[in-house]
């Protein structure tokens, strides 16, 4: 009898655990879906986007958005619109007027929500210590905080550090740095630098029926993101005016969820005037 219950026992709880691992595997099969239908909304946009610019004679948005880059329509010729790929620029826009010619670099960033943020850069650790000289110390806590280290103590995760876990040393090399360098890093991370550098912002607000769009200069959007106290937050994370970083996670523990990444709230952008 004893044994018989036993068995009945060992057979629920087997039972209770291959429920839970179906149950992540599929929470994990959603999140990755839902973050490549993010990912194709995101395409979508930038041809959208490169094709108003194409049919500009028609077109009222891409009037107003060549307007806004301070173009005067009545002395443009022909504009040239494509989308370079794997560069900070997402469109290109060549613009011929009767005094010249020149390339427009526009990041885009496509938002549903209000309250959403968006990724604005994501990288490999080691790509940013070699862009922005990152030093030893500061490297070796940002190799715990995305775990590329194991943790050296137990924390609220098994595979990483958060800050404001770390030693109070590594807690002020991280914050110093990303202080001292705050203007580069914000302009790298919104401007780029090179041929295909984006000189504009554009966000494209598509919660409702109509879409609401805001271009500003890359200058003006660094200035107004990086604006604020570089800080770790109550999550662990780093804060950087109003740019987060923090590890990129997910992607159902592959090694790329340990890459860096950052990110904002790109409808902010409508309160930059």
């Amino acid at each position: 009898m004893r044994a018989t219950r036993t068995s009945s026992l060992f057979l629920f709880f087997l039972i209770g655990a291959f429920a839970f691992v179906s149950a992540q595997s599929q929470a994990i099969k959603e999140a990755v879906d839902l973050g490549s239908k993010t990912a194709k909304d995101g395409f979508k946009n930038e041809d959208e986007i490169r094709d108003k610019f194409n049919n500009w004679r028609s077109d009222v948005d891409a009037k107003n958005w060549l307007a806004s880059m301070n173009y005067r329509i009545g002395e443009i010729e022909s504009v040239i619109a494509s989308k370079p790929h794997g560069e900070k620029a997402d469109v290109e826009v060549k613009v011929k007027t009767r005094s010249g010619e020149k390339t427009e670099g526009i990041s885009i960033k496509l938002v549903s929500s209000p309250t959403g943020f968006n990724q604005i850069d994501k990288r490999w650790l080691s790509h940013y210590v070699k862009m922005w000289k990152i030093g030893a110390d500061t490297e070796y806590a940002l190799k715990l905080f995305v775990g590329e280290i194991p943790p050296v103590r137990l924390g609220r995760d098994p595979r990483r550090m958060y800050l404001n876990e770390l030693d109070q040393t590594s807690q002020v090399a991280v914050v110093d740095f990303f202080t001292m360098h705050k203007e580069e890093i914000v302009s790298d991370l919104f401007q780029g630098n090179g041929v295909h550098a984006a000189g504009w912002v554009m966000v494209a607000f598509k919660a409702t029926a109509n879409t609401r769009w805001a271009i500003r200069t890359s200058a003006d959007t660094i200035k107004f993101f990086g604006d604020g106290k570089v800080e770790i937050t109550r999550a662990g994370n780093l804060k950087i005016g109003r740019v987060t970083m923090q590890r990129k996670g997910g992607d159902g523990g592959r090694e790329t969820a340990k890459m860096l990444q950052f990110k904002i709230n790109p409808v902010q952008l409508f309160d930059l005037k």
